[in-house]
């Protein structure tokens, strides 16, 4: 358009409006690592009561925070805090990784909540997260309950920047912390705009420019991080006080990969606090400290019974004498690893069983069985007896397990679980068994008859007292498989009395002469076949040889 033309001798000025539509294809840039299988959903938070044995009145909780990080997660945490009103509770997380600028916003929350933070699987009792309108722990002072462990949990790609955020932070053997590249993605658009303008003395003047249309031009990724990227991450990690020794690892590991750091490594980067697992934050002796953590809080209720009434003597295997067990009070059950040095690696494991049995012993062996899946570790046994009802339970419970009893008690190695201080070591208390003068009567004999082998060595002492419910017990015995000898030497005393190996043998009570030795020494997990409740220490690499699962 020409803007100055000549009539008749004059100059004149032309202004003219010219409308330009213009289409161009733009890169529009999103720094995220989305790197949790498509299959593992958004994270969700949720208040977590402990229901670990003995715990009540006074539980610890935590805020259990488990799947992938997305962009609107913040936002989840955010409500979640806001809820709790000021309480500081720890995070347990379990995460694949995914996005970055929402993995930061997540650990600076954290921080400035003052929060601390573990890698741990909480396992629920009762009320899942998933399940709608559940109102299995209605009435109980809280929504979910259940425990945490490490083994299993992760905290990958995206995940180890919230983990910066907590002031204690706890990894543990059995967790996986693992870092590679971030992922960069850049989402192209094709971007119809309209331009208006015009032209004075032959020059261009815009007077405006909008988009008109968007439409998507596809996307692609580049592996390698940014140094705009680069920069962002240093500031937030020297922000939460780590060191530049995680983002050196992060540079040098494909996208493709995911690159465990030892724990060693991780204490030397200030990635973790300490060398403790998920217990610091979550165990049931936090709450009976004489100052408790600040984590714990009492619910008013009735009190356990731990003694029977004149009404439930009828219910009632034998009187229910003061306990000799360590453990002292209601029965407690604790994963045992066995502490001989002759058996390293590969250890058996146990469950030991000490105390009064009552009418919650059957809810804290179901707890205890949750958390160990599929395993299937014997239990060894220490009690004086209590109720007959309960005793049948965790009977039919051991047996539906198909779970090896044996009469003895575990001698702790280091410290009693019982004392606040004392933290199992991967999952497991160290210790050993004893069956010289161990006793299990009345109601605690019931209970060994669920057993699949069940054994009392020529050491051990195993009693048996008259009692009432007789058609109840006849039909147990009989339910067990065990012949109605038994059930006929029970009848034929009148007062507690201890049965010899022979006669529990014959009666079908035990199902061989062994001791505990054939479930618990030092070289059971050496033989060819090895038994189920063999556990071996894996190397230090184990888990980062492992292939990386995105």
């Amino acid at each position: 358009m020409v803007s100055r033309r000549r009539f008749d001798g004059k100059a004149w000025r032309l202004w003219a409006l010219v409308c330009l539509v213009v289409a161009m294809a733009l890169p529009i840039v999103t720094a995220q690592a989305e790197d949790g299988p498509p299959e593992i959903p958004p994270m969700r938070f949720v208040v977590v009561r402990s229901n670990a044995p003995g715990c009540e009145p006074n539980c610890p909780e935590w805020i259990s925070a488990d799947g992938t990080i997305a962009a609107d997660t913040p936002s989840l945490l955010k409500r979640t805090l806001k809820a709790l009103k000021g309480r500081q509770l720890p995070v347990v997380v379990n995460s694949p990784g995914g996005n970055v600028d929402a993995a930061l916003a997540l650990g600076r929350m954290i921080r400035k909540n003052k929060l601390d933070i573990a890698v741990g699987v909480t396992v629920f009792s009762g009320c899942q997260p998933a399940m709608g309108d559940c109102e299995d722990n209605k009435g109980k002072g809280a929504d979910y309950f259940g425990v945490a462990y490490d083994d299993g949990a992760m905290c990958n790609s995206a995940c180890p920047l919230m983990f910066s955020g907590g002031v204690r932070r706890v990894v543990g053997d059995y967790g996986y912390l693992g870092v590679h590249q971030i992922t960069t993605t850049f989402h192209r658009e094709r971007l119809l705009y309209r331009t208006t303008y015009r032209i004075v003395n032959g020059k261009k003047k815009i007077i405006s420019t909008k988009v008109v249309s968007r439409k998507n031009a596809g996307s692609y990724k580049t592996y390698e991080m940014s140094g705009t990227v680069e920069k962002t991450l240093s500031v937030y990690l020297r922000e939460m006080g780590i060191g530049d020794g995680v983002l050196e690892i992060m540079k040098a590991t494909p996208a493709s990969e995911i690159r465990q750091i030892p724990l060693d490594a991780m204490l030397t980067m200030k990635l973790v606090t300490s060398r403790d697992t998920v217990d610091l934050l979550t165990i049931a002796s936090l709450c009976r400290l004489d100052r408790p953590a600040t984590n714990c809080r009492e619910v008013a209720g009735p009190a356990n019974k731990t003694t029977p009434s004149a009404a439930d003597k009828s219910m009632t295997a034998g009187p229910v004498q003061p306990d000799t067990a360590k453990a002292g009070g209601d029965m407690r059950f604790i994963v045992v690893r066995g502490s001989n040095p002759l058996c390293n690696p590969d250890c058996p494991e146990w469950i030991s069983a000490e105390g009064a049995i009552t009418n919650q012993t059957p809810r804290k062996l179901r707890q205890l069985l949750a958390t160990l899946g599929h395993r299937r570790l014997p239990v060894v046994i220490s009690s004086r007896g209590g109720d007959l009802p309960s005793a049948l339970a965790m009977g039919r419970l051991i047996h539906e397990r198909k779970l090896d009893i044996a009469v003895a008690r575990t001698d702790f190695v280091d410290c009693d679980p019982g004392a606040w201080n004392c933290l199992a070591t991967e999952g497991a208390y160290a210790g050993l068994t004893i069956d010289a003068g161990v006793e299990c009567d009345s109601a605690c004999a019931l209970m060994v008859a669920g057993g699949a082998r069940r054994l009392v060595g020529p050491r051990a002492r195993l009693s048996l007292y008259p009692m009432g419910q007789k058609l109840v017990v006849k039909a147990y015995l009989n339910e067990m498989a065990i012949g109605p000898a038994l059930f006929a030497a029970i009848e034929r005393r009148s007062s507690e009395g201890q049965l010899d190996p022979d006669t529990m043998l014959k009666a079908g009570l035990t199902t061989g002469p062994q001791s505990v030795d054939a479930l618990t020494g030092s070289t059971v997990c050496k033989a060819i076949a090895k038994p189920d409740n063999c556990q071996g220490l894996p190397a230090a690499n184990a888990q980062a040889d492992a292939p990386a699962k995105l």
